[in-house]
């Protein structure tokens, strides 16, 4: 019997293989919408003997599906270019029509953004206007305390109905939305939410929390429903929510909350209302045998110590990202440290791990190494940075991490004093698909002087001095792994990339790498301070009290390890446990 499909409407929107991947999951196959008369003449989804009855206003819980084609809107990036896009290319008369006939419609983050009146991000630019309301950015400060929170949110959050009526009177769960589940943001825009106005209209709402700013996490009325959140990559909570619009099940019986959730998550610390956020990190490159692993090494240096010298194979990279996704990691990173030099672009063996990966793993991928401009050495075509992340985006990847391009921007930034070019890879890809989808990795490293006057870089007093005394270091950047040196610091590199339209910094420390003493508190601490970005803390991790350490010190928005996983020493599901014991709220694990 042939699956059930839904309709994809695709506008180049970033990582839409894994939608694609979460649909099937579901059980369903997916048919492109590519043009304006592809919604208007696609096929009804299903054969449905006993037709539901269009009601448009108050449906009843009626499980069968649908009996009209289901668009499906995803987006990421910026309101305008989405909204702008679906106008030039003629789909918002016919999207409106979609709507108005009382066919299901399920938008996705900037989906979401979509049918709303309007942003503050793009103030010119109408949204679809089926809620009367319109988006606004998240303050980098909460009011109430004068505390800072990163821009863009990123993490893993609530969509709760609690404040709903009928939710909690039937224990009705809302597309599958549960109060115990967590489900993964990424956005700098936001819908506020005021309570009862838009419940008033008809609209159930779901709800998070970032900081004292309180937001539309999902809403739905009739056939149409949206979420801010990802749920093609949150999980199998994010499944669960998907698979309840394609059922057509707008209410349903509640879902247990998992055995393995947080006894303290209402007391619990979180960062600014997010989970602390556990990222696995695949270094891979390939062997002497020419195949690719996974591999790690001390200070990057990925050779055995022993006679053979070989690189160190620590496993297959599809088979430990699943691996670590089963354990509960929040994200999974993979550092591509081989050129690959001769391979034609459109063949990078890269693409085709992203590919394997995003068809089990239902978590935000990131992809570093190689995403900068270059000649295609099968055709010899020039091919920029954006044309690299195109391909990795349409692998499976949702952010692009630069490493020693983003160096050589920032040296270029300062030198014109601070003015953007606009043709660098962090400014392109940003523009095109958002910030959050830029992630610059930074490998740092100390240089000691005795006082802050022997140099023009930004220095600290260090609790851990050289051999010679010396009590103040900067942090000099470096590139080609780590192997040359630049006279540029930290701070310098990582506002120049804030400013060029980074949405995260991952950041690294050569002199703590492979070194299992935990992070380096004080560059973390450094950096956090120096930009509004989220920072995820990278290098030295070897205990899970380590993880907890650089949460509890340094305030970072999440925290990456490597090693410790790869050797089996620790888990991931055991470094989530320990930092629940320590009172630090994290995401459960859960199974679709």
């Amino acid at each position: 019997m042939a699956k059930p499909t839904v309709h994809l409407l695709d506008y180049v929107a970033g990582n839409i293989r894994s939608l694609v991947n979460a649909i099937e999951k579901c059980g369903y196959q997916v048919e492109m919408v590519r043009s304006p008369e592809d919604v208007k003449t696609a096929d009804v989804i299903c054969d449905v003997s006993d037709p539901v009855e269009l009601v448009t206003e108050n449906l009843d819980n009626d499980l069968r599906f649908l009996p009209w084609q289901k668009i499906i809107l995803p987006g990421v990036g910026h309101f305008g270019h989405c909204l702008s896009s679906l106008a030039s290319a003629g789909y918002l008369p016919v999207i409106h029509e979609h709507i108005q006939a009382g066919k299901p419609f399920f938008g996705i983050c900037v989906g979401l953004q979509a049918i709303f009146a309007g942003s503050e991000e793009a103030p010119d630019v109408s949204g679809l206007g089926l809620v009367p309301e319109s988006l606004k950015r998240f303050s980098a400060t909460n009011t109430k305390d004068g505390s800072r929170k990163s821009v863009p949110c990123i993490g893993w959050n609530d969509a709760s109905t609690a404040h709903h009526g009928q939710a909690n009177s039937t224990n009705q769960s809302f597309y599958g939305l549960t109060p115990t589940s967590k489900y993964y943001y990424v956005h700098s825009y936001f819908a506020p939410y005021k309570p009862g106005v838009l419940e008033e209209a008809g609209w159930t709402i779901a709800t998070a929390t970032y900081g004292d700013e309180s937001y539309i996490g999902a809403i739905g009325r009739g056939y149409v429903f949206a979420t801010q959140f990802h749920p093609e990559k949150s999980g199998a909570a994010g499944l669960r929510v998907l698979k309840a619009f394609l059922d057509g099940r707008e209410w349903s019986d509640a879902v247990p909350p998992p055995t393995n959730a947080s006894a303290t998550a209402k007391t619990a610390t979180t960062t600014n209302n997010l989970t602390h956020r556990i990222i696995a990190c695949l270094d891979v490159r390939t062997n002497d045998a020419g195949d690719l692993v996974v591999t790690k090494g001390d200070q990057y240096d990925v050779r055995e110590k022993t006679s053979d010298k070989g690189v160190r194979n620590l496993g297959k990279p599809v088979d430990m990202a699943r691996r670590y996704y089963e354990q509960g990691a929040d994200e999974v990173t993979f550092l591509n440290i081989t050129s690959f030099r001769d391979c034609p672009v459109a063949d990078l063996p890269m693409l085709e791990i992203l590919r394997r990966t995003s068809e089990t793993v239902f978590v935000p991928l990131t992809i570093g190494g190689g995403i900068r401009d270059t000649v295609d050495p099968g055709t010899g075509e020039r091919v920029s940075a954006l044309d690299v992340a195109k391909l990795y985006f349409a692998s499976g990847a949702d952010k692009v991490s630069i490493g020693s391009d983003a160096v050589l921007a920032a040296e270029e930034y300062w030198a014109n004093g601070g003015k953007l070019g606009g043709k660098t890879g962090i400014e392109t890809i940003s523009a095109a698909y958002g910030r959050q989808a830029v992630v610059v990795s930074v490998d740092p490293k100390r240089v000691f002087v005795k006082s802050p006057g022997d140099t023009k870089h930004a220095t600290l007093k260090t609790a851990l001095p050289d051999k010679d005394g010396d009590e103040y270091v900067w942090y000099a950047c470096t590139v080609r792994g780590g192997r040359e040196t630049r006279d540029l610091d930290v701070v310098q590199l990582v506002k120049a990339c804030e400013a060029m339209g980074a949405g995260e910094i991952l950041l690294n420390a050569i002199d703590r790498d492979g070194q299992n003493q935990g992070y380096d508190l004080e560059l973390i601490r450094m950096v956090k301070g120096a930009v509004e970005i989220p920072v995820i803390a990278s290098s030295g991790a070897g205990h899970p009290k380590h993880f907890q350490e650089v949460f509890a010190e340094t305030g970072v928005d999440a925290a990456l390890g490597a090693g410790m996983f790869h050797r089996g020493e620790y888990t991931v599901a055991q470094v989530k446990e320990y930092l629940g014991e320590a009172g630090m709220l994290v995401r459960p694990y859960e199974e679709f």
